[in-house]
């Protein structure tokens, strides 16, 4: 799958199956269900969940947790738009698969 096709679900009513809990996350996040995607965040506790996690946070406007979060996941808040955010966190989970 790539960020295009990705994005492209976005119009559909459900997430695409068989995609992991933090792009599921991030699927939720583009569809402004913004607890429903913490929901998803919070709870794994590998780095990768805990980076989306943090850009939740960021997100939501508190960071102080999300630098906790950023800091979790071993990497600094970034010094980019949440769009970027949102999108560099697609490419690299999808790049990941």
């Amino acid at each position: 799958m790539t960020v295009s096709v990705f994005k492209q679900s976005l119009a559909s009513d459900f997430p695409p199956s068989g995609i992991s809990s933090q792009l599921t996350s991030l699927w939720y996040d583009a569809k402004n269900d913004w607890q429903k995607a913490h929901d998803l965040a919070d709870g794994p506790t590998d780095l990768l969940s805990a980076r989306v996690h943090a850009y939740l946070h960021r997100k939501e406007g508190d960071i102080w947790n999300a630098d906790y979060w950023y800091r979790r996941a071993g990497e600094k808040r970034p010094d980019t738009s949440l769009e970027e955010e949102w999108e560099m966190l697609v490419s690299r989970i999808l790049n990941k698969a």
